[in-house]
């Protein structure tokens, strides 16, 4: 019988099958993902690893072959302006330094980031079945049956859904989510420029949401832009030209001339939170736990926070001899993560509302905080802190950068 079966084969999954694998090697974990063999290959975006995640994966021997690609976040730069503004007034700059004299974040290429995980996870001996997904599943009083869309069944003491926001499997559980439509987008893509970035990440706060500028390799950024929907289909629908003007509209002349040298892509962005992370046999993590708005750059990083929570859980429990699977178990799980996203979800909400309009006394008002923020070096090292996701008394081990 497999110990652990985990339906989806992103980052979340991948890392939460090789952080049990390699503190529980006599586990059987098995991962499902729908997509086919070489589909990870294709994915053209980044991400921002903050510290406490790149701790967890230097742990799981992957950070090593992952950050030769990854580029240091050393300065972050905030701005609050208008797309036609011709001076746009800084109010907060958190500056080099970071952490402990080590940066808060790393942008990663995601085809680096996945590629080493399943590298990992093959050698540690997890079973990874590509394209079939888990249609059903039934939880009995010992173990889980799982319908495979192949037609293959599979028994497991535990199932992790980690297939996303619209995660099938939380609907087959009857979990419910508490759901907000943004009326966003989010443009994704990759830009060339002429000038060097020299590590700064740069987040303009227009009307219509936050323009992100991440530093990358070789003097590309991936950014994040957010857009009304209607506005973002036309542009990914629009010719290049249309595209390239509207974007150097918002990214400046700063870096001199800008090229898209990556495929351009939109997310609708809303909130999705489960109302709960477990059910008998069952366990949510990843985005199928909580869907929150980019603006804070934490969606990945609260995927490793529930990989590490997860994991630590399931492999406790195991050297305990008791049953990974029952609710008993699961519930420290839940406890550990579920409050913690709310007050992301929350904090990303109140935000994106705070951050994406135009009223001149709203402006005013969110203008003067950030620059009280940017005078006080303490508040900023707390919001620093926090952002890079150490110092928390009760992390999971593997955020702590300490193995289970």
């Amino acid at each position: 019988m497999i110990d652990v079966l985990i339906a989806g084969g992103g980052y979340v999954g991948l890392s939460l099958a090789v952080s049990i694998k390699k503190s529980a090697p006599h586990l059987v974990v098995t991962l499902i993902d729908g997509a086919p063999e070489d589909a990870w290959k294709k994915d053209e975006r980044a991400s921002a690893i903050i510290a406490a995640a790149s701790q967890m994966l230097d742990v799981l021997g992957i950070w090593s072959e992952i950050e030769p690609e990854a580029e240091p976040i050393k300065r972050m730069v905030i701005t609050d302006s208008k797309t036609a503004d011709p001076v746009r007034p800084v109010f907060l700059t958190f500056d080099e330094g970071g952490v402990d004299g080590r940066p808060f974040a790393h942008m990663v290429p995601n085809v680096a980031l996945v590629g080493a995980l399943r590298k990992t996870a093959a050698d540690l001996g997890v079973d990874i079945r590509q394209s079939t997904t888990a249609k059903d599943f039934k939880s009995g009083d010992h173990a889980v049956s799982v319908t495979l869309s192949s037609g293959d069944v599979l028994d497991a003491r535990l199932l992790i859904a980690c297939d996303g926001v619209r995660s099938k499997l939380r609907d087959a559980a009857g979990i419910k989510t508490v759901d907000f439509d943004y009326g966003q987008s989010g443009i994704v893509t990759t830009v060339e420029h002429e000038r060097p970035h020299d590590g700064t990440a740069e987040e303009h706060f227009l009307p219509a949401g936050p323009f992100a500028t991440l530093p990358l390799k070789n003097n590309r950024s991936s950014l994040v832009w957010t857009e009304w929907t209607h506005d973002a289909e036309r542009l990914i629908a629009g010719d290049d030209l249309v595209f390239e003007e509207e974007l150097e509209r918002r990214f400046g002349h700063k870096l001199g001339r800008l090229k898209v040298v990556g495929g351009r892509q939109a997310f609708p962005l809303g909130l999705t939170l489960a109302r709960d992370f477990i059910a008998p046999r069952f366990a949510l993590a990843g985005d199928a736990a909580h869907g929150i708005h980019p603006i804070s750059g934490q969606g990945l990083n609260l995927g490793f926070k529930d990989v590490a929570a997860l994991a630590e859980t399931i492999v406790d429990a195991d050297r305990l001899g008791l049953d990974i699977g029952s609710l008993a178990v699961l519930e420290r799980y839940q406890s550990w993560r579920r409050f913690d996203t709310f007050r992301m979800g929350v904090t990303t909400d109140v935000l994106n509302r705070l951050f994406s309009n135009d009223i001149t006394p709203v402006r005013a008002l969110r203008d003067f905080g950030l620059g009280l923020v940017d005078r006080m070096p303490s508040l900023k090292s707390f919001f620093i802190r926090q952002a890079s996701g150490l110092g928390g008394e009760t992390d999971p081990k593997l955020l702590g950068g300490q193995p289970i």
